[in-house]
């Protein structure tokens, strides 16, 4: 995606996830609205934001 990091086997930014915990939602929401996500590749993201 333009050269962002993306969660393995999906097309979901890193930064999007960002995006959406900083506005407030919660993994679960961001889950239910992403099917192809999973809590893990939520930890991953924010792991991704201390690189």
């Amino acid at each position: 995606m333009m050269g962002k990091p993306v969660i393995a086997g999906t097309r979901i930014t890193v930064e999007l996830i960002l995006e959406k915990l900083a506005a407030g939602e919660t993994p679960e929401q961001i889950i239910e609205a992403h099917p192809r996500l999973n809590r893990e590749a939520i930890q991953a993201a924010l792991a991704v934001r201390y690189i």
